[in-house]
């Protein structure tokens, strides 16, 4: 197994080794150019999804393993990174910009909305129903139920 760490910090390799109940060989990222962009690397595959389409963190995780040709890439940083790229979206929003990252269109592991990206899940119900997808609540979730068919992968 390869595992690629974009933007890895010693935090990172410490926690994943914690974790690692198997054999891996683990690619540290030396080029500081592609260390320091990789939360680019993020906000430009949530760029790429139109609308009426969706991709979940797993969908971005696969692209940049393909990437860096690795088996997978870190969850923990890839959802760090969306959640920077959802916030620099709002605060260009905010400052006037109109051709932002749609942020909204990007979803948790199973469809589930993010309550941590900006405006919580008023904010994304909102956007999510505008370009006509369904939103289903359960309990303290809320998931679009046929995020699948809609990958804009």
């Amino acid at each position: 197994m390869r595992i690629a760490l974009v933007g890895n910090t010693q935090t990172q390799l410490a926690r994943l080794r914690r974790y690692l109940d198997f054999e891996a060989e683990i690619l540290l990222d030396d080029d500081t150019r592609a260390t320091r962009n990789a939360p680019l690397e993020v906000d430009a595959i949530m760029r790429q999804v139109p609308k009426g389409k969706l991709i979940t963190i797993d969908d971005i995780r696969r692209c940049l393993a393909e990437k860096h040709r690795a088996t997978i890439a870190c969850p923990i940083t890839t959802g760090i990174f969306a959640w920077i790229a959802a916030h620099a979206a709002d605060k260009a929003e905010h400052a006037g910009q109109k051709k932002i990252t749609p942020y909204w269109r990007t979803l948790k592991t199973a469809g589930q909305l993010n309550p941590k990206y900006p405006g919580g899940i008023d904010n994304l119900v909102s956007r999510l129903r505008a370009e006509g997808h369904s939103i289903q609540q359960k309990g303290s979730r809320y998931l679009v139920p046929d995020y699948a068919q809609k990958s804009g992968v």
